[in-house]
């Protein structure tokens, strides 16, 4: 028997029917994968699209967004409303309420979870935004036009905020740190971004942490209380991995799954892909966790290879396996703006604006030893597509013209 017609009758099964689950499965069909592909997804809804839920979806503007992939055409096996609870890597097995289901080869696609104010649970009013079921719940909640209050003034904070604010609400952001996107970037970037809630008339509490939510208001530590006729909290995701401990599958600090440049876990014939893994980056020196869209678009075309280069079968050009190494990307839309970035700005030396923080488009660069690393634009688009080429060459950067955001940044090499 090849080694090919072998492979073919082994099944992969991908647990998570998000971005990253969807996408892999077919990058495998689309690489010449012809054996048994089983997705599971924990919903029941067909795998859809996470960032038009605080979009169109939770304005009523969409019924959803679900993914336009012909499963049955490309012999994806699609079981929904699964919940997978353990993995036996010894027998190759998955658990499920379903009985269990048998593997060859394992994906890890099942995201993030999103964070939860302790004590919140079952109070009247208070939501989360992570899920179809969640937006449906919203929805006509929104359209009410309470007054809101957001707690977090991340970057889902501030899409909730400016939906609410379209919806007609009355909105009040409430962050623990002193500043909004403290865990994202740093201040002087950041402080021209807080001026948007006001413009938008939306409120914004900094240095405030929630000492508890009752129907009808938000309590603050401070003693001041909110009338809050709906309650989103938006203060960050974890890698949804809980079901994983003590199967062998490491696990790091952050609760990702540590995979390897090459998106393998530590168990044999196990893959992990998408929000729920972090990875080595040798272009930036140290592991990343990357909570973002592009990351469950890019990783799926690399373990898919991956998966037959390590079976031995070829993508078709006889590749060896790939190293994941992409640039981070990802964009928010808030307030009117169109914010993106590329990149990762942790280790740079250099920071260089382009344009004025006060006007409607400027963008900011870091850069490390002369070469751009990171790039966020506001309204900009050009210069983070053309950055992520120049981060991805490393070429050294004239900061002159980096500054002159009449130059475009391509031309900005020393």
């Amino acid at each position: 028997m090849s080694e090919q017609t072998e492979h073919k009758e082994r099944g992969v099964v991908i647990v998570g029917a998000g971005m990253a689950g969807v996408q892999t499965a077919v990058a495998l069909r689309e690489q010449g994968f012809a054996g048994p592909l089983t997705l599971l997804g924990a919903e029941p809804h067909q795998p859809y699209d996470r960032p038009p839920l605080s979009k169109a979806v939770l304005l009523g503007k969409a019924e959803d967004s679900a993914f336009d992939v012909d499963f049955e055409g490309l012999g994806i096996e699609l079981r929904l409303g699964t919940e997978v609870t353990g993995l036996r890597a010894a027998d190759r097995e998955l658990d499920t309420e379903a009985g269990p289901v048998p593997y060859e080869v394992l994906v890890l696609a099942t995201g993030a979870e999103p964070l939860t104010l302790p004590g919140t649970e079952g109070v009247p009013g208070v939501h989360l935004l992570r899920t179809l079921d969640d937006a449906a719940r919203l929805r006509p909640v929104l359209a009410a036009a309470p007054s809101t209050v957001v707690v977090g003034a991340g970057w889902i904070g501030a899409e909730f905020a400016t939906a609410a604010r379209e919806a007609g609400c009355a909105v009040t952001v409430v962050e623990a740190a002193d500043r909004v996107l403290a865990g994202a970037l740093p201040a002087e970037v950041a402080e021209p971004m807080a001026r948007w809630y006001e413009a938008a008339g939306a409120g914004l509490i900094t240095g405030a942490k929630v000492a508890g939510i009752e129907e009808g208001r938000v309590l603050l530590a401070d003693g001041r209380a909110l009338p809050a006729g709906a309650v989103v909290v938006g203060i960050g995701a974890r890698p949804a991995t809980g079901w994983l401990a003590g199967t062998g599958v490491e696990l790091g600090p952050d609760g990702s799954v540590t995979a390897d440049a090459y998106l393998r876990t530590s168990l044999p014939g196990v893959y992990a892909v998408g929000d729920c893994a972090s990875f080595p980056s040798g272009r930036y020196g140290k592991r990343l966790l990357v909570h973002h869209w592009d990351n469950a678009l890019q990783g799926p075309r690399t373990v898919a290879a991956n998966i037959l280069a390590d079976a031995g079968v070829d993508a078709g050009a006889g590749e060896p396996a790939r190293v994941y190494d992409p640039v981070p990307y990802f964009w928010s839309e808030q307030f009117g703006r169109f914010v993106q970035y590329a990149g990762h700005h942790g280790g740079a030396d250099t920071l260089l604006w382009r344009g004025d923080p006060a006007g409607p488009a400027w963008s900011v660069c870091w850069l490390r030893g002369g070469a751009l690393v990171a790039v966020l634009a506001v309204g900009r688009p050009r210069d983070v597509a053309q950055g992520r080429r120049l981060i991805e060459t490393a070429v050294p950067l004239d900061p002159a013209k980096v500054t002159d955001p009449a130059t475009p940044l391509k031309s900005a090499s020393a």
